[in-house]
């Protein structure tokens, strides 16, 4: 049996930007820069990207 992983979220960007924009992948992009493996994730019951990492490899 797997114990789950527990995730923390950096950030909760609008889903929406301007034309081009993708402000949850930008933000992503910027926190692995700095050596922060971060992804993006849908929050289907909210409607929302989040930006997450797990909890023990920030």
């Amino acid at each position: 049996m797997t114990t789950p992983q527990t995730r923390t979220v950096l950030e909760r960007p609008p889903a929406g930007g301007p034309r081009g924009a993708w402000p949850a992948d930008e933000y992503a992009a910027a926190q692995r820069a700095q050596g922060t493996n971060a992804w993006v994730v849908m929050d289907l019951p909210t409607d929302q990207f989040l930006v997450v990492t797990d909890a023990t490899h920030q």
